[in-house]
This record gives C-alpha cells, sequence and structure tokens, in this order.
C-alpha cells in the first residue's frame, strides 16, 4: 500500500477549473421563432453543509497516476467520505478495509480487480473505457455483485458516464432524432494507456481531435523504444480496438512530455422532436481537467454504490442506471428543497 490515512485532511492542491454550459433551443411553431435558453452551471457547495453527522464512507483506491491523484483530492475534499487507503496495482488486496474502491487502473486491469474485491463484499467504481465491451463487463461484474450482496458502478468517468446521463435525458426530451458527440480536441487518457502499453512504444500521447457529427481522428504522439521500428510499431497500434475504429496517425517525435496536456472537453448536441413538434436543439459543452473530471465522477459513484449496497439493490450499475440524489452529499428532502 502506498499510503493510509483515516483522518480526514483539508485538500491543499487546486486542481484546474472546469466549466460547463448547457444550451436548450426550442421552436414554437405559431410564432416560428426559436427560443434559447443558456444555463452555467458553477459549483454550488451549499449543499455540504446541510448535515455536519453525515456517516463517513470509507474509500480506498487501486492506482496513483493522473485519476488515483486527482481521487485522492476530491475523496478528501468530500464532506461525507474518509480515504481509507491508496494501494499499488501489485498490492495485495487481502488487508483492504473499505465501503468502496475507486480502479484508477488501465482500463483493461478494471474486471480482474472488481471481482477480486466483490467476492469481499466491497463495492467497486471504475471508468472503464471500451465502449462495446461495456455489456459484457456489467454482465460479469454484476454475478459477481449479486453473489456477494455488493455494488460495482461501471464505466463512471465522463465518457462513458456523465455524458452518457446527459445523452438519455437528451433522448427522454426528443425521442426522435440524432446526437453527435464530439470530444476535445485534448487528451485521451484511455487512448494514451493504451499506445503506452503497445512493444515498442516508449512514451506516448494520444489527442483526439473532433472532425463533426461524433467522427474523430486520433493524433498519437510517440517515443519508440531504441531499435524499435516504426513501421512496426504503427502496425500494432491501428490494429489495438482503442484505435482500429477511427481515423489514426502516428508521429514519432523526440520529446512526448514536451506536448502533454491534460485538458479535454466535449461538445454534445441533438436535434429531435418532441412529440410532433420538431426543430428540438439542445447543446451540451464542457471544457475540463480530464482525470480531475474522471475522479470527481468516481467518487460521487462510490457514494451512491455504498448506499444502494445499505439499501440491499446489489448488482452492477452503468451511470444511466443511478438515481442521481444518490451521487450528492446531503439529506435527501434538503437536497429536493435546494435543486428542484
Amino acid at each position: 500500500m502506498l499510503f493510509h490515512e483515516t483522518t480526514k485532511k483539508k485538500n491543499k492542491k487546486k486542481l484546474s477549473n472546469s466549466s460547463f454550459n448547457f444550451k436548450l433551443s426550442t421552436f414554437n411553431p405559431k410564432t416560428c421563432i426559436y427560443a434559447r435558453f443558456s444555463v452555467s452551471l458553477q459549483p454550488n457547495l451549499s449543499y455540504y453543509a446541510l448535515n455536519k453527522n453525515i456517516m463517513a464512507y470509507r474509500i480506498a483506491l487501486i492506482g496513483y497516476g493522473n485519476i488515483g491523484r486527482a481521487a485522492e483530492q476530491a475523496i478528501i475534499a468530500a464532506p461525507d467520505m474518509e480515504l481509507a487507503g491508496i494501494y499499488h496495482h501489485n498490492d495485495s488486496l487481502d488487508t483492504i478495509e473499505a465501503d468502496a474502491v475507486l480502479l484508477c487502473t488501465p482500463t483493461r486491469e478494471v474486471e480482474k480487480f472488481a471481482l477480486q474485491l466483490l467476492e469481499k463484499g466491497i463495492c467497486t467504481v471504475d471508468s472503464f473505457d471500451i465502449h462495446n465491451q461495456i455489456v459484457a463487463l456489467r454482465k460479469s461484474l454484476n454475478a459477481a455483485a449479486n453473489a456477494h450482496q455488493a455494488v460495482s458502478v461501471v464505466s463512471a468517468g465522463w465518457d462513458p458516464g456523465s455524458d452518457s446521463v446527459v445523452r438519455a435525458l437528451l433522448l427522454a426530451m426528443a425521442p426522435q432524432g440524432i446526437t453527435y458527440t464530439n470530444f476535445g480536441p485534448g487528451r485521451s487518457m484511455g487512448h494514451t494507456v493504451a499506445a503506452k502499453a503497445i512493444e515498442g512504444i516508449k512514451n506516448a500521447l494520444s489527442m483526439t481531435i473532433p472532425l463533426g457529427t461524433g467522427v474523430h481522428r486520433r493524433m498519437v504522439y510517440v517515443e519508440l523504444e531504441e531499435g524499435a521500428s516504426a513501421a512496426e510499431v504503427e502496425k500494432r497500434l491501428l490494429a489495438d480496438d482503442y484505435f482500429a475504429h477511427d481515423e489514426t496517425h502516428m508521429i514519432v517525435v523526440d520529446d512526448v512530455e514536451a506536448l502533454n496536456n491534460v485538458a479535454h472537453g466535449v461538445n454534445l448536441v441533438r436535434s429531435g422532436v418532441s412529440g410532433n413538434t420538431h426543430n428540438q436543439r439542445f447543446e451540451f459543452n464542457m471544457t475540463i481537467n480530464n482525470p480531475a473530471l474522471t475522479a470527481q465522477v468516481m467518487v460521487s459513484c462510490a457514494r451512491a454504490a455504498v448506499r444502494m449496497q445499505q439499501a440491499g439493490r446489489y448488482g452492477a450499475y452503468t451511470m444511466i442506471e443511478l438515481a442521481p440524489i444518490d451521487l450528492l452529499p446531503g439529506e435527501k428532502e434538503q437536497l429536493i428543497k435546494q435543486l428542484v
């Protein structure tokens, strides 16, 4: 274990600011006029003080990279949580004592850690991000979670994760139509980790470039291992499931760190029909620090997981299956009074 802490500490570091903007455009067929509503969502921490006697959830994490370090800060900042420990990928899980564990690991290591923890009755939260494998992972973890009376929240980052919730809400608001999710430009953590794991690559940075209508280009900057063939490395890169479905370009550079920037963002647009009314247009934008937002979503989902376990709602869930109020600290009626 890298670190163990049982008492809360004040967060001494601040992560980069994140901004969110949500726009709604609606069409009035009688006046032929569009009405646009724009709401800027800024952090509102007033509900943190609603109840100073909130039970402290003990949250541990595995992995201490970009997401792990951000998760540590988010746990410490939470009014109802204690940091139960930080564990390395190679540490034994037998000594973990926590209500929930955040799996801040590479995506392809999520299932093995989750299964071990669920067998101990410990809730898990991950940010698994290979979209076409999420259903299979959920099925695997659902069986283990139900068997051992635990809860696992799967793919709880911002995409998949919180963006999935936005897409679900927009679908409810306009059941007929098309949604486009445009990522970036920015650094994809999942793609970067996947690139680094490819034989012949010493270091890598994968940038996501939006081309519009949900189409993306991957610009992968790599430092090669000594003696590695660029052509062979590129062949392996393009065959990887992370890159096989998008236009991908590999660029060999001398120093990846000189290019590194963890900023990212999304532009999510839906145009559709509400009832029989066409020309409903919705737009959601955010500019973020990628690991900070991923970690914060995971921490909020850990709160929901423990509450669901306490209520006997065992199993594996994606974020669109969670009750939003379970993500928030505080008393339910106070939150309803404030937010509804």
